[in-house]
């Protein structure tokens, strides 16, 4: 079982797979700093000033301060229960651009092993 471990790690996929991953995870930072400081300010800001890490809806009341309370931070740290949908728009943002640059890398391996 060892020596048959030994030839699935050496294995060029597994490396590049491993690679893949370790890329993969520096450039998450990279897209989410895009989406974060970049992308969604200038969403906002066509949407009249709107934060949209910022929105939420309270499901219920929190048990250490009532509401209304000032921001998402201040709702969670009041125990309330809430619907942060703001975040989660961010996410998809993220998630979509993201995907569209895997979708580009993809086609470019592509192209480039026509060619050879």
């Amino acid at each position: 079982m060892l020596s048959e471990f030994r030839e699935f790690i050496a294995k060029g996929n597994v490396m590049d797979l491993a690679v893949g991953v370790i890329i993969g995870a520096a450039f998450q930072k990279i897209v989410d700093s895009l989406v974060t400081d970049l992308v969604m300010p200038v969403v906002g800001f066509a949407l009249g000033g709107t934060d949209f890490t910022g929105m939420f809806v309270i499901l219920r009341e929190g048990t250490k301060a009532p509401a209304p309370y000032a921001s998402l931070v201040e709702a969670k740290a009041a125990g309330a229960a809430i619907f942060a949908y703001g975040s989660f728009v961010t996410q998809v943002v993220q998630f979509l651009i993201l995907a569209w640059i895997v979708f580009l890398m993809v086609k470019a391996v592509n192209r480039m092993r026509r060619t050879t």
